[in-house]
């Protein structure tokens, strides 16, 4: 799905990753990559591959999209160092563009560990009218992309049915963007009058009306 904010065009693609046409910019936000390495240490018992299943995801979306930059919208990696961030590592080495993190509060990984792999770290950035955060904010006359939140939508159907989803929460200065990585999880949001929801399936990312 394509959308215009601000005079620029964005693709809001069924990952959670969208694409800024005019800068060549990837936006992905709360990777949180570690976390299933996390889980496993912990006893919870998911597979192994599952690990990779994020990078596969992050691949698809740099085949699609003709991107010289991806800037990560906070929450890259989880918590501690674990066997993830070697994987991380070499993910970096194998692609041309240039990286930028926005640092979430899940980042706490030495900024030097980023450094090391050619990646800007920054609490902020502004480019153009666009205020790029981690956690949702407002700055006069600046459109915030932010992530954070985890935002999914319940939609109620026929009957008892419903059907719950992630999707990139726009408000009128402000779109909040799903989390990214398997396994995060989804805070069920309910829009106001001026608010847009761009729902994910697994084909496509759909406008709700309502």
């Amino acid at each position: 799905m394509k959308i215009t904010i601000k005079n620029q065009n964005f693709v809001l693609h069924q990952s959670g990753a969208a694409f800024w046409e005019e800068e060549k910019i990837l936006f992905i936000s709360d990777l949180h990559l570690g976390k299933i390495g996390h889980f496993r240490k912990h006893g919870m018992a998911i597979p192994e591959k599952a690990i990779l299943e994020n990078f596969a995801r992050l691949n698809v979306v740099l085949d699609l999209f003709d991107s010289e930059t991806i800037i990560f919208l906070g929450d890259l990696f989880h918590s501690k160092i674990n066997k993830e961030w070697n994987f991380f590592s070499e993910w970096t080495k194998i692609h041309s563009q240039k990286i930028i993190l926005i640092e979430g509060n899940h980042d706490i990984i030495s900024k030097q560990y980023y450094l090391d792999l050619n990646i800007e770290v920054s609490q902020e950035l502004i480019i153009h009218d666009f205020l790029l955060t981690h956690h949702p904010s407002e700055r006069e006359k600046l459109f915030n992309f932010c992530g954070h939140i985890h935002p999914g939508i319940k939609l109620k159907g026929m009957g008892r049915q419903f059907l719950s989803l992630s999707c990139f929460f726009r408000k009128p200065n402000q779109m909040i963007f799903p989390a990214f990585g398997e396994f995060t999880g989804n805070f069920y949001i309910i829009p106001e009058e001026n608010d847009q929801i761009y729902a994910i399936t697994k084909e496509e990312v759909i406008e709700i009306k309502r």
